[in-house]
């Protein structure tokens, strides 16, 4: 676990900017990305932070915990808004463990 979210945000956006200066055409296919899931503004910055948040969890990347939660906090998400985003990644999570272990179980009787 980092120590100091807001070092390591830093440390991350600087890494980026640095990578992609070494590699633009990767930093604009990424940015394209972001772009084209901003488009039409169907879901504001908020909602879309917070789905970011959550999908970081579920994903297990650190780093866009970090980065995500920072921009939910410039977007104006409440600490209530984020643990409801949180619970249904928490939800989903268990959600999947639930299915895989019917996939799981599957295969077991399979091999019997």
């Amino acid at each position: 676990m980092f120590a100091d979210w807001k070092n390591d945000v830093s440390h991350v956006k600087k890494s980026f900017g640095a990578l992609g200066q070494k590699y633009p055409k990767m930093l604009q296919a990424y940015g394209a990305l972001n772009t084209a899931a901003a488009e039409n503004n169907v879901l504001d910055v908020k909602t879309r932070e917070l789905i970011a948040l959550a999908v970081a969890v579920t994903t297990r990347c650190e780093s866009c915990i970090g980065v995500h939660a920072a921009e939910a906090v410039k977007a104006g998400a409440t600490e209530e808004e984020v643990a409801a985003a949180l619970a249904t990644a928490i939800a989903l999570n268990a959600g999947a463990a639930y299915t895989y272990s019917l996939r799981a179980l599957e295969a077991f009787n399979e091999q019997k």
